[in-house]
């Protein structure tokens, strides 16, 4: 294959994995719920919601079972495929 396909299934797998680190991260800060008066806290909050709510809001518009009991697992569906994702495209390239 050609060196261009493999360099973009390599800044895709990078974005995917950028992607993952901030769901978890978003993940984690929605059960801490760090200081909000912090204006680096705020916008670090601010900047990962914008970033990871429109795909929570699509998987809980289409998988409206993924909210049980007040728990949001919308993030673990989005990892699930995003995981899906990523060794999909890194098996098809290289082999």
């Amino acid at each position: 294959m050609s060196a261009l396909i493999y360099a973009l299934v390599s800044v895709i797998h990078t974005v995917i994995n950028l992607y993952i680190w901030m769901i978890i991260i978003a993940a984690l800060l929605s059960f801490v719920q760090p200081n909000p008066s912090n204006p680096t806290v705020r916008s670090i909050i601010r900047g990962l919601y914008r970033l990871t709510e429109p795909a929570f809001a699509w998987v809980r518009r289409k998988m409206p079972f993924v909210l049980v009991g007040g728990i949001d697992l919308s993030p673990i569906v989005i990892l699930l495929a995003l995981q899906f994702l990523d060794t999909f495209l890194l098996k098809l390239v290289y082999g």
